[in-house]
């Protein structure tokens, strides 16, 4: 079989891509274009969809293990952002590129699932890390800042992905019910605990203070997102039972 070019599988992965609903303008607009983008030069390359997740590991790996060893400042806070997203655009490469090669599994999305819980768990231990090597804080309470995000994302993680499993699935041959367009007033909304807009906050490593003032920020939109999230997952479940 012909494999095709990367314009070719480029424009094979524009036609197939997930709806946009539930989705924020980084994922929509940057995250998964930058991922066409590398599943097209992946799919050209030869490589498979785990091949794609590992190396989204490795780039996400990476930049969290600068964050809790590397002394904070702005070629670091370039050179971290530069790997998480990178990581994150692979992430969503994988799947895209599973569609292409018509190779989508479950092993390969309880890995890709494995990955990102990694993610969303070592990277705020890696903050917690170098806090408390390389930052002059006021208190030693500051240290309790990226458990409670730690906590606050990792129960959105889990809290989202076991909703998304256990609502009820359609009706076999009743047809896919009519999807209302994507909301950009959401879209907009989402954007606080988007993990791409996360990933901006490291370009500000350079400067402690900022750090911890777009850190904090977002921490607490997190946390304010979890209630919401969760007070909406039990009910949208309790309508179910």
């Amino acid at each position: 079989m012909l494999r095709m070019t990367f314009g070719a599988a480029l424009s094979e992965l524009r036609k197939a891509q997930k709806t946009a609903k539930g989705v924020s303008l980084y994922s929509r607009y940057v995250n998964r274009p930058l991922g066409r983008v590398f599943a097209a030069g992946a799919y050209v390359l030869g490589l498979r969809p785990n091949h794609v997740t590992l190396l989204s590991a490795a780039f996400t790996g990476g930049g969290i293990a600068a964050v809790a060893l590397v002394r904070p400042g702005w070629a670091l806070a370039v050179a971290v952002y530069a790997l998480l997203v990178a990581g994150f655009a692979l992430d969503s490469a994988d799947g895209q590129l599973a569609r292409l090669r018509r190779e989508s599994s479950a092993a390969g999305e309880w890995l890709d699932h494995v990955v990102d819980c990694a993610k969303v768990t070592a990277v705020h231990a890696a903050v917690l890390v170098s806090f408390y090597r390389f930052f002059d804080l006021s208190s030693d309470a500051w240290l309790l800042l990226p458990l409670g995000f730690q906590l606050a994302a990792v129960l959105i993680f889990c809290g989202g992905l076991l909703a998304d499993k256990l609502k009820p699935k359609p009706v076999p041959g009743a047809g896919p019910a009519a999807a209302p367009p994507p909301s950009r007033l959401r879209a907009v909304a989402l954007l606080p605990v988007d993990y791409g807009v996360f990933c901006v906050v490291f370009l500000l490593l350079g400067s402690e203070s900022a750090f911890l003032a777009g850190y904090t920020a977002l921490a607490v939109a997190a946390a304010l997102f979890l209630i919401a999230f969760t007070a909406k997952w039990f009910r949208e479940l309790s309508a179910t039972s």
